[in-house]
């Protein structure tokens, strides 16, 4: 994917595929060492492993969706220098942005917006779902921008890549489109002209073409979780292309997989009052805050309400105790619920089922513990929709490196790959 951006990069002759090539390679790189950095961490957690060293937890919070949108970046223009629009719109400095995200060793990128004196906000219309975080996760948001030149075409290309772009473009106007580019490349190329014409130049680390600077950044963590419109600082860099104010605005809601998969079920007895006599046959699901009490398993796969809904949240108690005149160890849970304090016992029918309970009830407090406030209520999250991005398949730069998947590319810009690799399969 690197490798294809930025070949593409260095060919690019429109402006808008220029710019998304170079927030593709952007977006790339901060993928590579994600995953670089993802990779130390396991071997790290491997070795101590291996050591027994007691540094590696045994229990581990359950994972949860994290979803960002609404994102907003207030701008603060001067009356006097912005708002008269002297000099026509050719004199607006237009400027791209767009918001690179951070989650562990995931890493999204919103769309771009082209940014004028016109604008007041900088609106980004995405929806970014993170899977599979966990409640100790720092989101960091970073906008970059880069400035709007009419002229991008400043590298050099090589005539062995110029051939093959040509013909990847159509073999009758290739000769046309491949003159073009040999007479902008020739422009910006500063070495000999004998020396380029036996070989292609080297892929350098950052080619020719629009250079995104980091303008703001800031950190996100569960306590910014809140299933409202919010407002968050934002930390400026030193040089600020745009009139920020220094905050941003956006929804940050997380749903831990405890609130809205079920954490066990099973069929329990219940006692109603004091008398050891009175026990009914239920069926139990645990989900979310609340433990489920229905009359039948059926009845929990229908439509059909609870007969009773016990409270479980981080103030809930539990215990077992064999004081009870049965054959088998009872559950005790004392909760509130509205401010009463409520109590119930629940016995099992085997041991190993009271032993199964107590594990996961262990493990469920120690994730509404973990997740805080994010599991008194279930937040909603939509499914964000397909992004352009995604709609190409599959570019196969090379026969090895077949089935590889272009996630952030833009659907021109994959299809320029596409065809370029294909023809120059054709071609050798």
């Amino acid at each position: 994917m690197r490798e294809g951006a930025s070949k593409l990069l260095a060919a690019c002759s429109q402006r808008e595929q220029a710019l998304e090539a170079a927030k593709s390679l952007l977006t790339c790189n901060a993928r590579i060492l994600a995953l670089l950095s993802q990779l130390q961490r396991m071997r790290k957690t491997q070795t101590l492993q291996r050591m027994g060293s007691s540094d590696v937890d045994e229990r581990l919070p359950c994972t949860g969706k994290l979803a960002i949108s609404d994102l907003r970046i207030p701008l603060m223009w001067k009356d006097s220098k912005y708002f008269k629009n002297k000099g026509g719109k050719s004199n607006l400095n237009q400027c791209a942005v767009f918001c690179l995200l951070h989650c562990g060793n995931q890493i999204y990128d919103t769309n771009l917006v082209m940014v004028d004196r016109t604008l007041t906000d900088v609106c980004f219309e995405d929806s970014i779902l993170f899977h599979e975080v966990d409640p100790g996760f720092q989101l960091q948001v970073e906008l970059y921008s880069s400035s709007v030149e009419d002229d991008l075409l400043t590298g050099s290309l090589g005539p062995r890549r110029l051939s093959r772009l040509g013909g990847s473009l159509g073999r009758t106007s290739g000769k046309k489109i491949r003159a073009a580019l040999e007479s902008a490349a020739s422009c910006g190329n500063k070495g000999d002209p004998a020396e380029g014409s036996s070989s292609p130049p080297p892929l350098l680390p950052h080619p020719v073409g629009p250079k995104y600077q980091l303008l703001a950044h800031t950190t996100l963590s569960i306590a910014h979780v809140k299933d409202s419109f919010k407002t968050h600082d934002l930390s400026l860099a030193a040089t600020v292309w745009l009139p920020l104010y220094g905050n941003m605005c956006c929804r940050l809601v997380a749903q831990p997989l405890c609130t809205v998969q079920q954490v066990i079920s099973g069929e329990l007895k219940l006692k109603f009052t004091d008398d050891t006599d009175s026990w009914e046959n239920i069926y139990g699901v645990l989900k979310g805050t609340s433990l489920f009490c229905y009359q039948s398993e059926e009845d929990s796969g229908s439509e059909k309400p609870p007969m009773l809904k016990i409270t479980i949240n981080k103030d809930t108690i539990v215990c077992v105790s064999d004081k009870e005149p049965l054959q088998f160890q009872v559950l005790y849970i004392s909760t509130q619920c509205r401010g009463e304090d409520l109590s119930y016992t629940l016995a099992f029918h085997a041991p190993e089922d009271t032993q199964r309970w107590m594990e996961v009830l262990w493990q469920h407090f120690y994730n509404i513990s973990q997740w805080r406030h994010c599991c008194d209520n279930v937040m909603k999250i939509e499914e964000p929709a397909n992004r352009k991005a995604l709609k190409v398949k599959q570019v196969t730069p090379s026969s090895a490196e077949e089935g590889l998947v272009i996630q952030d590319l833009s659907t021109e810009i994959c299809a320029l790959l596409s065809t370029y690799y294909n023809e120059r399969t054709e071609d050798e």
